[in-house]
Order: C-alpha cells, then structure tokens, then sequence
C-alpha cells in the first residue's frame, strides 16, 4: 500500500510508510492526495486533509473529533448506550450551575478539563470551595458522578480487533487510574461485556484506534471516556501486534469512514 505518515513513532510496525512532517504537507499534495491512506496526522491537519484533499485518513475522522472533545464524546455514548454511560452534567459556568451539580450529584463528584489526556485535569471535588477553585480556570463545567472504584479496564482498539485488555489500579492515595499517573497495570481476566461495549462502541462511532476506559459498576460496563492516542504498555509485542492490525484494518474496504 501506498502510505504517508506524519508519526513515524506511532507507525512502527507498519512497513513502508513515508514520513512527512505534518508542517511540510502543503509542499506535497499531491503525494497524500494519491496516497491509499495517511497515518497519524496531528488535530490541527485533520480538516484540511480530509476536506481538501479527501484522502483516508488514519486513525478514523470520529476518532479524532470525538477523541478530541470529552463533550461530544459523552454526548455520542449517551446517544449510543445510555445505559452504560456514568450520569453527567455538561453546565456553563455559573452559580446556577454550582448549585445544579450539588443537588444532582452531592460530593464527592469528579469534574474534567473538555480537552485533556492522561488524567490531567480530573480532579474528585469534595466541597463547593474546591468545585469555584476549579472553575475559576475553566470556561465550561463538565462534571460527572463519583463511581466508588479502585480500578478500571483500559481496552485496546485497532481497526476492528481488540488488541488488549487489561486493569489498572490506581495508586494509593490518588482516584485516578491512569498508568502515566502511577496506576498499575494488572492482568487479571476481563469481564466479556467490557469488551462488547468496547466493540460496540467502535462500531457505532467509526473508531478505528482508541484504548476505551470502562469501569465495572456492581457487574455492568460503563463507559468513562476514550483516548485516540494511547500508552502501549499492556500491549504484548506492541510494534508488532499494532502495525499488523493497521495494515489489516487498511486492507479492508468495508469499514466507514464518517464525514
């Protein structure tokens, strides 16, 4: 296959793919117009790739525009699988809203910065001083109900194949599970219906390449948030497993690839 991609790090595993650096692609347009598929472009490239060149872009366009907003990426599980998505509360920042969250979740509750990755700006808010402190740098509220959990499931997804699943437990003293934040990776078995959610969200939502966090609440999935990008840690043979899936995903003409 013809590729270009603009992360040669994160297309280890895949063979023969050009490198370009995303601030040269306008110096060869015509080379990712003819491309089969272009690889890891970063956020900004993406409008400008897949609406004026309109060639395949990889990871999928859902997968970058709801991977890159926790909004709309909640909005898109509501609508989906409501039943599996924690109770959230999406305000503008006010005194209203101040109030709205404390009647609905009571604390502790957990706010999150819209765009932020890898358990940075995740705060568990215990008391209406610490909910204006955390407003006081944020231009939307985003605040969701505590699960009382020590760990979650990170599940892998490249093309159509679940490429791990795996816990991660959260380091003492922290509520966050996140690897890049302490948590550890544990590789006890994985409940079946976190996988089928996790599968059936990608299918839903056309994404192609996502590590999904879903937490087990009394025996059922729920669904916390996915990240586009993500860690390779409990992946076995991570170049190799990866890459193939991306050649494979590739390959198959059948997959959407939502406008």
């Amino acid at each position: 296959m013809n590729l270009i991609t603009f992360d040669p790090l994160r297309s280890l595993g895949v063979p023969g793919a050009r490198y370009i650096k995303p601030e040269h692609m306008n110096d060869h347009r015509q080379a990712l117009a003819d491309a089969d598929a272009l690889l890891f472009p970063e956020y900004w490239q993406i409008n400008a790739l897949a609406y004026g060149l309109n060639p395949r872009v990889f990871p999928s366009l859902p997968s970058y525009h709801l991977g890159h907003d926790k909004i709309e990426q909640t909005r898109a599980f509501q609508a989906c699988c409501p039943e599996a998505t924690p109770d959230t509360a999406i305000l503008g920042v006010n005194s209203d809203a101040i109030h709205q969250v404390e009647a609905r979740f009571g604390y502790p509750f957990v706010v999150k910065r819209v765009r932020s990755s890898m358990g940075e700006g995740v705060r568990l808010i215990r008391s209406r001083e610490a909910l204006i402190d955390h407003l006081s740098s944020e231009n939307l509220l985003y605040a969701q109900r505590y699960l009382p959990i020590e760990r979650d499931l990170r599940i892998v997804v490249v093309g159509r194949r679940v490429l791990a699943a795996y816990w991660r437990e959260s380091p003492l003293g922290d509520f966050r599970t996140n690897v890049a934040r302490g948590g550890e990776i544990r590789h006890d078995p994985v409940p079946a219906s976190a996988i089928e959610l996790a599968n059936t969200l990608a299918q839903r939502l056309g994404i192609d390449h996502a590590g999904f966090d879903i937490a087990m609440v009394d025996d059922a999935p729920m669904v916390l948030e996915f990240n586009r990008l993500f860690g390779n840690q409990g992946i076995d043979s991570p170049e190799t497993s990866v890459g193939e899936a991306i050649i494979e995903h590739l390959e198959q003409d059948s997959w959407r690839q939502a406008a």
